[in-house]
């Protein structure tokens, strides 16, 4: 994985049906970035970016291990403060403040300050759903990542003219 200085990254964990990899691409097209599955980034390397996102589907009322672990290997830092955001998809986003808090706390911890958080539906087929088809099917729909991608603009670096 190349870095290069003045980048964002978006660490994202989408397995079952890519829903969060979806979102994940609105949002790297627009901060011009790069998207890496957890366990591909080494944890030294976030250093070198000015803008890290994290976000997974949710898996049992909580964002994906992998993302926590990645973490964890980041010594504790309350005081460099870099810019990080949260973001998931799930069957009841409307929860979403309850699934993206322990992964701020975390950020706290690591040195990073939550400049913003984004959550949409996905497709959720997590136990009995299956049964009924899942639920919120077609989505993200177009409308979703069109969301993300605004979501994606309040985060973008602001571009000062020259001259």
């Amino acid at each position: 994985m190349a870095t290069t200085s003045g980048k964002s990254l978006i660490v994202c964990k989408s397995i079952h049906h890519g829903n969060t990899l979806q979102v994940a691409r609105a949002i790297a097209a627009v901060l011009g970035g790069e998207v890496a599955c957890p366990e591909e980034v080494p944890s030294t390397s976030l250093s070198e970016y000015e803008l890290v996102g994290f976000g997974s589907g949710v898996y049992y009322g909580r964002l994906h291990e992998a993302i926590f672990d990645l973490l964890r290997g980041l010594p504790d830092d309350r005081v460099s403060l870099k810019p990080a955001f949260v973001f998931s998809t799930s069957g009841l986003p409307f929860l979403s403040i309850a699934w993206h808090s322990p992964l701020k706390r975390l950020l706290g911890r690591k040195g990073f300050e939550v400049a913003g958080e984004f959550s949409c539906r996905g497709f959720d087929t997590w136990g009995p759903l299956w049964l009924a088809g899942g639920l919120n099917r077609k989505h993200p729909d177009e409308r979703d990542l069109e969301r993300a991608r605004g979501f994606a603009n309040t985060l973008a670096p602001r571009k000062l003219p020259i001259g």
